[in-house]
């Protein structure tokens, strides 16, 4: 069984026992979170509407991405700058598809 559910504004094709890293999410590890679905493939059979079922998942834990460095200079003027930041996912686990 397959479901399309929608995360902080993007979609994911998720699988049941399916771990994946999504925006960060608000709660701590072992919450449990019921995400919006968008659609639902049970062995060929499609569920759009307004039955789509559920999707139920955990939180298994937050993270940090890697480092993005945005570095901005303008030649012979001695002007430099430089940023970086890494952005935050949560790591989630997909318990149940109904």
């Amino acid at each position: 069984m397959v479901a399309v559910v929608k995360i902080a504004g993007q979609q994911y094709k998720v699988e049941k026992d399916q771990t994946l890293y999504v925006p960060q999410l608000p709660g701590t590890a072992g919450d449990a979170v019921a995400l919006e679905v968008l659609l639902v493939d049970a062995g060929g059979k499609l569920s759009v509407g307004a039955n789509k079922g559920t999707v139920k998942a955990e939180i298994l834990g937050h993270v940090k991405g890697d480092t993005v460095i945005a570095y901005k200079q303008k030649r012979r003027k001695g002007f430099h700058k430089k940023k970086g930041h890494r952005t935050a996912y949560t790591q989630i686990k997909v318990t149940d598809i109904a």
